[in-house]
């Protein structure tokens, strides 16, 4: 698949779906930078869950990349991983990775995380990464995952709790650009503090034994996400215009003062609140 072709799917997919970050190419190889720089927190949660030799696992929104490579190790040959996507483009770039990486294990499948038409309760762990956070709706997640997992069946969602990164100094720029931003998904029902209440959605969509683990990063200069706030803009700034959130030159002028600003290697940039949580359905 050539970027013409993805470019060409994701414009397709943007008029299916309101994924609060967009399609953009550029967004889907930011998905493929962040399943690496993700791991380590992901190698962590599933840790918790014991041995996973075995299972049968879904994950629900895996992206171009997500976790499939590392349920595929954790499962092992016995084992077995089903990625879930809407977007068609992710879904070909997540194939791509599946055989360039032999990873016999694993499938990848178009579909939508509301009601993905897996077998229902014949899942052994389900598991979710910054999905709930953009996507409308994100309790019909929650509540397909429960409905996948067999009795016993393990369930680990990590999320986030905006804003997606915290300034030092100040930006009166990003301030006025984070309220666009809440704008933007207050009318599109995005929900931009869910991770906050991730463990008690869990308990009331039937998860027992919930646990969670709170999570902040630094990222100095150099960081691969240290312009995430810059590129959240500029996936959504075709959308924000379209909805007279702000005018063009306004955008133009607020965006380049918050590029000014993560390039000073004096600003210390703080990521969002991150909440990983997880735990076990009824035997």
């Amino acid at each position: 698949m050539n970027a013409g072709d993805v470019s060409s799917i994701a414009t397709s997919d943007a008029k299916q779906d309101q994924y609060f970050l967009g399609y953009r190419t550029g967004e889907q190889q930011r998905l493929q930078r962040q399943a690496e720089e993700l791991a380590e927190d992901s190698a962590w949660l599933f840790d918790q869950l014991g041995t996973l030799t075995g299972a049968r696992a879904v994950e629900i929104g895996c992206g171009p990349h997500g976790c499939l490579d590392a349920l595929a190790e954790r499962v092992g040959p016995t084992g077995s991983v089903t990625g879930v996507e809407r977007s068609e483009a992710a879904v070909g770039l997540a194939r791509e990775l599946v055989a360039e990486r032999g990873l016999c294990n694993v499938e990848v499948v178009c579909g939508d995380g509301r009601d993905t038409s897996l077998a229902r309760g014949s899942f052994d762990l389900v598991v979710a990464r910054l999905v709930l956070v953009n996507v409308p709706a994100p309790q019909q997640i929650l509540a397909e995952a429960a409905a996948l997992l067999r009795p016993g069946g393990m369930i680990a969602f990590h999320e986030a709790v905006w804003p997606v990164h915290t300034l030092d100094p100040p930006l009166a720029a990003w301030d006025r650009l984070y309220e666009i931003l809440q704008a933007y998904a207050k009318a599109n029902d995005i929900d931009l503090l869910i991770g906050r209440r991730l463990p008690r959605l869990l308990r009331e969509h039937g998860v027992l034994d919930v646990q969670a683990r709170p999570i902040i990063h630094s990222y100095p200069p150099g960081h691969g996400r240290r312009m995430l706030g810059l590129q959240f803009i500029e996936n959504l700034a075709e959308r924000i215009l379209s909805e007279e959130l702000v005018g063009e030159d306004q955008l133009a002028e607020l965006t380049a003062q918050l590029k000014a600003h993560l390039e000073n290697p004096d600003t210390f940039v703080i990521s969002c609140l991150f909440v990983q949580a997880w735990g076990r359905v009824a035997r």
